[in-house]
């Protein structure tokens, strides 16, 4: 076994004895308490093609972060957007 090896091995146990956080499975979080999700994610959660998820990125109505080379979708500026569309 390598050093890497046994150092994931170590990293695994670790992770299986911490109490997952406000007692939710640490694999699954509910769609509402996440804080980002992929422009794949909002795609399927809001109906909308990549397309118009990028041009509504682009136009500020979905507000993203970038981590290295990933785009995340902010959740709330989902829900934001729902909401404005659902008022008028």
């Amino acid at each position: 076994m390598t050093g890497g090896q046994s150092e994931n091995n170590l990293r695994k146990q670790a992770a299986n004895r911490l109490p997952p956080p406000n007692g939710h499975d640490a694999k699954f979080v509910p769609f509402a308490e996440r804080l980002s999700c992929t422009v794949d994610e909002a795609c399927v959660v809001t109906g909308l093609g990549r397309t118009k998820i990028y041009e509504l990125i682009g136009s500020g109505q979905i507000i993203t972060t970038t981590i290295g080379r990933r785009r995340l979708v902010i959740v709330r500026s989902l829900f934001a957007l729902l909401d404005a569309t659902n008022s008028v």
